[in-house]
Order: structure tokens, then C-alpha cells, then sequence
């Protein structure tokens, strides 16, 4: 799943969202998408709005094209489809790897997501021998420094996550994640992570206030020990840092590699829900969480919204833009 979304405000004539300044945010390139522009003018929508940062979903080379010389940073995904080929072959990995990232050396690659919500899964056992393959086709190219590594997870994949410092995963994710949290470890590569409280909301209205999954509570709703919560965000990646560390891997950063709120298309979807989740996240990642305070890096779904992702619902209402390149919410920073 992918997110962002916010709500559709006229003011008289122009609308304004700025990413200035926050370096922290990036935003996630969907492109499931009719009447689109071409990749080179999203990549100059990103620069007009100072947009730090983008997520592509595979190694899309207009995109890369686009992007060269920006530094907007990137993640780049390996489509799930083509997992299990790179982790049987290793020749298979150095090829992406060289057809894909190597050509591509003056674009800010940050990471590699090696699969997007595929643990636990029956495709899950090839993720860690693709990730192996890889990194060793990103050695040989001498862009370790530069480029880590990883794999992006839902939140399906932590079975206990309230209170925050119970938080673990579940055992059929962690037979997965165990070892891959070893080698996020030992390479000092983060874990990506899908937040999204809009999901923990709706699936739970009566005893998760609204306020809450909105960064809208007027004080602590959480208390848990000696830490404090005031939204359900913070509450959820604090769970994965939990859960890192009672697997011994509390070293491990994590990455929001997705997260929003619809703006249509499911209950709770409304323009002015998903205008006050992104407007608070924005302004939030600065801070960080009561368990790790500081910079939170984290990436809003997505640029466009995507009426041709099937089943229709909300996945359908994450656009930030119109495919005229007008802004479709206000954001203030």
C-alpha cells in the first residue's frame, strides 16, 4: 500500500504546497495513473516545490533520466516480480544492478527496497538471497557508501503493538525478518516501514479517537512507562523500534516509506481528514518519536492519484497533484 493524500482547498485561484526546508519529507512517484505528465516535468514539479526526496516503484529510467544532477534523494524499488529471479541468480542481481543503478551514478540513490509488503509471503524466502545479490553487485560497483540496501514492510508484520514498548513481530514475519534485520544490521541499513494510522483507525474506531490518528489530541492520550503519546503515528513506529529490539537489532533505523490518508473512496476518506494528517506529519518528522527523538525520514503517497489501481477504493485518492500539475491541497510549513 501507498499513501498520501490531502484535501482539495480553493483559495481564490491558486493553491500553494511547499516543501521547503523539510528535509525529511519526500514523496512517493505514483504513476498507476491515466493523463499523466512525463516524467521529466514531475521531476521538475519536485524541484519547484523543493521536494527533497522520492520513492519510484521500479527502476523507472525517465524518472532516473529525469533526475540526474537534482539530488533529490530516491528510493528505488525492485519490482516484486523479479525478486525471486535476482535471488536464484546471482548473475541476474548484478545485471539490474548494472543495468539500473551503475548508469545511473550522478542520481542521489539512497536505497534499494528489495520488495514492497511481500513479508510474510510465499514470495517472503527470496527477499534476504535477492538483498545478499545485490549488495554484492552494489560492492562491486563501489557504491556502498552511497547506496543501502533494505526491504519495505507493513504494519501487518508487528502482531503486538500497543503499548509501543511491547511491540514485536509476528512469528511467521519474524522467521523472515530475523536474519534480514542482521544484515540491515551489519550493513547500517534502515528498515522501510508503510505507516499508515488511517488503517489502525478504521479497523478500530471504537477505542482509537480520531484525534488521535490525526496528531490532533491536545495532550498525552498514551502512557506508557515513562514515555508519553500524543499520536498514533509515533505509537506505531515506536512498536517496529521495539520490536527491533527485542530481536537484537535496536541499532536498526527505520524509514516511513509510506504514509497518508485517503482523501475518498473508504470510510474516514475525506479531504479535510487527509489535509490535517499531512499537514501535522510535515510538521511532526522534525521531531521525532518519544522513543527516538530527532529527524524522522519519511515519505508521503503520492504525486498523482492512480484511478487505474484495481480493486477501486481509497488507494485511488492518494494524489497530491492533478495531472495538470496543479495542486490539489494546501500545505503550510
Amino acid at each position: 500500500m501507498r499513501t498520501v493524500n490531502i484535501f482539495y482547498v480553493s483559495v481564490t485561484g491558486l493553491l500553494f504546497f511547499f516543501f521547503a526546508g523539510v528535509d525529511s519529507i519526500g514523496v512517493c512517484y505514483g504513476d498507476v495513473g491515466d493523463n499523466l505528465p512525463p516524467a521529466k516535468d514531475v521531476v521538475g514539479l519536485y524541484l519547484s516545490k523543493k521536494i527533497g526526496a522520492m520513492r519510484i516503484y521500479f527502476p523507472d529510467h525517465r524518472a532516473l533520466e529525469a533526475l540526474r544532477g537534482t539530488n533529490i534523494g530516491v528510493i528505488v524499488d525492485v519490482a516484486n516480480s523479479d525478486i525471486s529471479t535476482l535471488a536464484t541468480d546471482a548473475s541476474a542481481a548484478f545485471g539490474w544492478v548494472y543495468a539500473n543503478i551503475v548508469p545511473f551514478s550522478n542520481v542521489a540513490i539512497r536505497y534499494i527496497a528489495v520488495g514492497n509488503e511481500i513479508i510474510p509471503s510465499d514470495v517472503a524466502q527470496f527477499v534476504l538471497p535477492a538483498m545478499h545479490n545485490i549488495q554484492n553487485a552494489i560492492n562491486a560497483a563501489g557504491l556502498q557508501n552511497q547506496i543501502k540496501v533494505s526491504t519495505s514492510v507493513s504494519t501487518g508484520v508487528l502482531g503486538v503493538s500497543y503499548p509501543p514498548s511491547a511491540g514485536a513481530f509476528t512469528s511467521d514475519a519474524l522467521n523472515f525478518l530475523q536474519p534480514i534485520v542482521g544484515f540491515l544490521s551489519s550493513t547500517g541499513s534502515p528498515l522501510l516501514a508503510n505507516i499508515f494510522p488511517y488503517f489502525s483507525y478504521i479497523g478500530n474506531p471504537s477505542q482509537i479517537a480520531i484525534e488521535y490518528a490525526l496528531f490532533t489530541s491536545p495532550g498525552p492520550v498514551v502512557t506508557d512507562g515513562q514515555l508519553q503519546y500524543q499520536n498514533l503515528f509515533d505509537a506505531i513506529l515506536d512498536a517496529f523500534y521495539s520490536a527491533l529490539e527485542k530481536v537484537g537489532a535496536g541499532s536498526v533505523r527505520v524509514v516511513v516509506s509510506e504514509s497518508g490518508w485517503p482523501s475518498d473512496g473508504g470510510q474516514s476518506a475525506s479531504p479535510e481528514r487527509a489535509q490535517t494528517y499531512l499537514q501535522n506529519l510535515i510538521e511532526h518528522v522534525e521531531k521525532g518519536t518519544p522513543k527516538r527523538p530527532g529527524n524522522i525520514e519519511a515519505y508521503i503517497f503520492a504525486m498523482f492519484d492512480e484511478d487505474k489501481k484495481q480493486p477501486q477504493g481509497t488507494e485511488n485518492h492518494y494524489g497530491i497533484f492533478h495531472p495538470n500539475k496543479q495542486p490539489k491541497y494546501n500545505l503550510n510549513f
